[in-house]
């Protein structure tokens, strides 16, 4: 398929190029301007720049306000997506650095809205992921990851948590009921790992351990088929160690 940005200047449409150059010129000044100064920096005729400049106004690109046009809402909105997708390749990129050191599988996870969600994942096709066979969300009773995020919360929001997601047994090793579950994070020290050995899935072993970041539980975890359990702590406290490095990149992506 034909590279979009190497097409043929007869296919490239010249009101779509204006209205850009228009925006760049609005761009250039942070308490915006009137149209004909827009239209002159902009090498657009002032007719074709009042229609464009109505245009982008009407479509939440741009707003007037006492003559002159400045960004409006689309293009915060476009900037905020933007800036989003550079956070989360920011921890992708961390991520990848420390599955590239270790030679495992490393996770970043949070808990927000009252629900455990998996920022990002590195992995390699020689040390894969973990197969999300059972829904991560539903499960977290079951896996490191959740008994890690699900340690940092209070009793209230731990059981609030499980009258939405009860503790159920997913494997034969894994924890059967919530009286179980709550007793076994109860015991959790502060900053300590949490491993699992076949809870989630047979044949895999994981390690998760708090990562401070203000008042958002989260989390960073390793994990490697379940003959290697006995490398998950060295591994994981040797990452626990030197996440200090990593720590304002993942608070970045508490906000994607």
């Amino acid at each position: 398929m034909a590279d979009p940005a190497s097409a043929a200047p007869q296919t490239l449409i010249g009101s779509v190029q204006r209205a850009m150059r228009l925006l760049e010129a609005v761009a250039a000044h942070d308490e915006g301007a009137p149209a004909k100064q827009l239209a002159r920096e902009a090498g657009v005729a002032l007719p074709t720049a009042y229609h464009l400049l109505r245009t982008l106004a009407h479509e939440g690109y741009l707003r007037k306000d006492r003559g002159v046009f400045l960004f409006g809402d689309a293009v915060e909105r476009l900037s905020s997506s933007g800036a989003q997708q550079n956070r989360r390749g920011m921890i992708t990129d961390a991520l990848r650095h420390w599955r590239d050191a270790l030679g495992v599988p490393v996770y970043f996870a949070i808990y927000r809205g009252g629900e455990i969600e998996i920022v990002a994942v590195a992995d390699t096709p020689a040390t894969p992921a973990v197969e999300e066979w059972a829904d991560f969300a539903e499960t977290g009773h079951a896996h490191a990851i959740g008994q890690c995020l699900l340690s940092q919360l209070g009793e209230e929001a731990r059981r609030d948590h499980l009258d939405r997601h009860p503790a159920r047994a997913i494997t034969p090793y894994s924890v059967r009921d919530d009286r179980t579950l709550l007793r076994k994070l109860r015991t959790v020290e502060r900053m300590e790992p949490v491993i699992e050995r076949q809870e989630y899935a047979l044949g895999t072993a994981c390690a998760a351990f708090p990562v401070t970041i203000g008042s958002t539980a989260a989390t960073v975890a390793v994990s490697l088929p379940s003959h290697q359990a006995d490398r998950l702590l060295p591994l994981a406290r040797r990452l626990q160690d030197e996440i200090g490095n990593l720590v304002g990149t993942l608070a970045f992506s508490i906000s994607i």
